[in-house]
């Protein structure tokens, strides 16, 4: 019907978006361009954190990067006072990739290559055989001052190539297993070709930590008159086949990078497009990209590092309207009314290894936004989070799913666990699902994409009437808990807190939204309840 037609238009549209994103986002630096880009367009202002930022006005937008790798963005709500909550969505900027070493240059068999290892967790394998190229970041000397520039080299100029079979041992065959120092190095050039290209130019580079032919495709991008004008730079390989809408069915999301760019563009368009009810937020509404997920979020741009808290710090004392008269517990409450949600991709059920899945927690594509588990604590998510989130979803009858991993395997981790340590927050773990995790090129389903964001979205623009819903470690009108308030409680029983519903609040109860929703699932929710 015209329904569906409208939905189906509406999907693309976004993956459509997505792909653009992915494709302007090759690496941390080139995503968060990109989001400031789509910032400015939307009238947010830049912050300087090494500058005073002064009176935070209701309504107002505002946006500061970190190494040009991490970003935070926030929008204070019309009805928001100096001690309002954040309701933040995190998600991170980088993925797994080989990094250029600080000296790249190489020769091996007569052929130039380049020295690279690998960052975070990647499928190495994956690289192999694929046109690479280079991109990353660059500083540059512009007469007196350095400049920071962006490196996207978009012509494939580098390859790894793979063994042939009759080369190989028998062992190797049924297990390819690269040693990354010996075998992922990628082919720059042949040393002649190399030798007659630079010509005269190779002997002013004999001393150089990269190779000369290297350095002259980056001077000639960068517009250098001299290798002695790019006094460093940081970059990493890229596959150069762009990011595409695929499958018989245009169903199917192809890219690298999916985890987790695909969280950031989501939780950047969930906050530009839910402006239209920033008037009536009691709240502050914020986005954290952060950088280096993937290799512990320990630095200055990751989510262990202090990116995070001075942000509030700084939005707290913008909002109270400097330290004068700044009482000292009002961070802690601040931080008591905020909540996180770390979005961060899910694993969708794989067709052809089904036994490495729970068959009841095994999300499927195009089954919605996933709710993550796991009583380790590799997850944050608890029973009261994942409540306060689905019922944001459940207000606007979007489609969410819920996964752990099997009982005898590992699991993975996010910045959820680390924003809820570091912080004090009460977080979630959520994220869309796709297949290749950590490969050169995932996948994922386009419905995903758009259930991800619109529930996103949802949570900007529901969650504050949701938790109003909420009381935990709090009687009812200020009165401490055990001195004989009136109340009903529902006991949490995998962590021992309440959920306690205050008699006198004209807003639904929690406990009456929980029964809506159970109602609901009878129909079109049934299937994304406790059976995944």
């Amino acid at each position: 019907g015209a329904a569906a037609q409208s939905a189906a238009l509406r999907t693309m549209s976004f993956a459509e978006d997505l792909v653009a994103f992915l494709n302007d986002s090759w690496t941390a630096f080139h995503a968060v361009a990109a989001a400031k880009s789509l910032l400015l367009a939307h009238d947010f202002v830049e912050l300087d954190e090494m500058e005073p930022w002064g009176q935070l006005q209701p309504q107002g937008k505002y946006f500061f990067t970190r190494n040009m790798s991490s970003l935070v963005a926030f929008c204070v709500g019309g009805r928001a006072t100096s001690d309002s909550g954040v309701a933040l969505i995190g998600a991170h900027t980088d993925s797994p990739c080989p990094k250029l070493k600080p000296i790249s240059k190489c020769s091996r068999g007569a052929c130039s290559m380049v020295a690279v290892a690998g960052y975070g967790g990647g499928l190495w394998h994956t690289w192999f055989d694929r046109d690479l190229t280079v991109a990353g970041r660059a500083l540059v000397r512009e007469g007196p001052r350095i400049v920071h520039r962006l490196v996207k080299i978009e012509r494939p100029i580098l390859r790894t190539s793979t063994l042939a079979i009759h080369l190989t041992k028998g062992d190797e065959r049924g297990s390819f297993s690269p040693n990354l120092q010996q075998h992922l190095y990628p082919m720059l050039a042949t040393a002649i070709k190399e030798s007659a290209m630079m010509g005269k130019k190779k002997s002013d580079s004999k001393d150089a930590k990269h190779s000369p032919l290297l350095l002259h495709i980056l001077m000639e991008h960068l517009g250098c008159e001299t290798e002695q004008d790019i006094l460093d730079f940081e970059l990493q390989l890229c596959d150069t086949q762009p990011s595409m809408i695929g499958g018989a069915a245009n169903e199917f999301i192809f890219s690298g990078r999916l985890d987790n760019l695909c969280s950031s563009y989501q939780s950047l368009r969930a906050l530009v497009d839910s402006l239209d009810t920033l008037p009536e937020e009691p709240n502050v509404r914020a986005i954290a990209l952060f950088d280096n997920e993937e290799v512990g979020s320990s630095s200055i741009a990751g989510a262990q590092g202090p990116i995070l808290p001075d942000a509030i710090k700084r939005i707290v004392h913008g909002l109270h309207g400097g330290d004068q008269g700044l009482p000292a517990d009002l961070l802690p409450r601040v931080i008591r009314k905020s909540f996180c949600v770390s979005a961060d991709m899910a694993h969708a059920h794989h067709p052809n290894y089904p036994e490495r899945h729970d068959p009841a927690l095994a999300p499927k594509i195009h089954g919605g936004i996933v709710l993550k588990h796991n009583p380790n604590q590799r997850y944050a998510s608890s029973a009261v989070t994942s409540t306060i989130f689905r019922q944001c979803c459940l207000k606007e009858d979007l489609p969410f799913q819920e996964f752990a991993t099997r009982s005898d395997t590992g699991c993975g981790s996010t910045i959820g666990p680390i924003t809820a340590a570091l912080t004090g927050m009460r977080t979630v773990d959520i994220g869309s699902p796709q297949l290749s995790m950590h490969s050169v090129r995932e996948m994922m389903g386009a419905d995903d994409a758009e259930h991800g964001y619109r529930a996103l979205k949802a949570f900007f623009n529901n969650f504050s009437s949701v938790d109003r819903t909420l009381k935990v470690d709090k009687a009812p009108n200020g009165v401490p808990n055990g001195a004989g308030a009136r109340h009903n409680v529902v006991e949490s029983q995998s962590q021992g807190d309440s959920l306690v519903t205050d008699g006198n609040d004209t807003q639904p109860t929690l406990q009456q939204s929980v029964s809506e929703g159970s109602a609901h699932s009878g129909g079109k929710h049934k299937r994304k309840r406790r059976k995944h």
